[in-house]
């Protein structure tokens, strides 16, 4: 009986009542309150009938555990908001930049030029470009003749054109060009004898990005509005 005294003398420093009333209440189980109550009943227990130690040991490794998902818990929050962190800086990165997406409509901006991308299926020896003005009006028709199957590059500053790195020959009627502003496109060859119009994808000016609370980026761009930054075929 003397050495259970002596144990629950030399325990009794670490008593609930021993720790000091400034210490904030919480409703959660955290280490602290846990090697407490563990103290607590082994101060408590009976001293003829002790709990064993594989008790104890069940306790320690639950609690461990608990503590080991908290921790996991915690540096996966960190992560998250560091992603997201990065996530920002790139899409801030991004704003002032042109890209090109799925859309047969653009801005042309004041001194600047559209970049566009049509998939030509097979071979036609009568490929054209027709431009549309806001209000629906076909402005130009821009006869660019033979193509070869595959991606035809095009650029047009509202008067020139250039197909493949090449200027075309022709130049636009309207003297001093067509001035800035949103047209539209559609490009048109002749496959399998009929008339066809081909996939298209154009420039646009990113104004601005949007991140979602997922991480994800959404592209605001000028005069056609908002892209996923998945939509995204090429960076300009």
């Amino acid at each position: 009986m003397s050495e259970v005294s002596a144990v629950n003398s030399a325990l009794s420093n670490f008593s609930i009542d021993k720790k000091t009333a400034a210490e904030p209440k919480s409703n959660e189980l955290g280490k602290d309150a846990f090697l407490e109550l563990l103290i607590t009943q082994m101060e408590n227990q009976d001293p003829l009938s002790p709990a064993e130690n594989t008790e104890f040991i069940a306790q320690l490794a639950q609690f461990s555990s608990v503590e080991s998902l908290d921790k996991l818990n915690s540096n996966f929050e960190n992560f998250s908001a560091e992603f997201n962190s990065n996530q920002a800086l790139q899409a801030s990165s991004l704003v002032g930049t042109q890209v090109s997406v799925e859309s047969s409509k653009t801005l042309l901006p004041p001194n600047g030029m559209v970049s566009g991308t049509a998939a030509v299926p097979a071979s036609t020896s009568d490929l054209a470009i027709k431009v549309y003005n806001e209000g629906g009006a076909l402005v130009e028709t821009i006869p660019v003749g033979q193509a070869s199957a595959g991606d035809l590059v095009f650029r047009w500053d509202g008067m020139n054109a250039e197909v493949n790195g090449e200027m075309l020959e022709w130049q636009s009627p309207k003297e001093g060009g067509h001035t800035a502003g949103l047209y539209s496109f559609e490009v048109v060859s002749t496959q399998d004898g009929e008339p066809t119009e081909l996939g298209l994808s154009l420039s646009a000016n990113v104004n601005s990005v949007t991140v979602g609370q997922n991480g994800g980026m959404t592209l605001n761009l000028a005069g056609i509005g908002a892209y996923s930054i998945n939509d995204v075929k090429q960076f300009n």
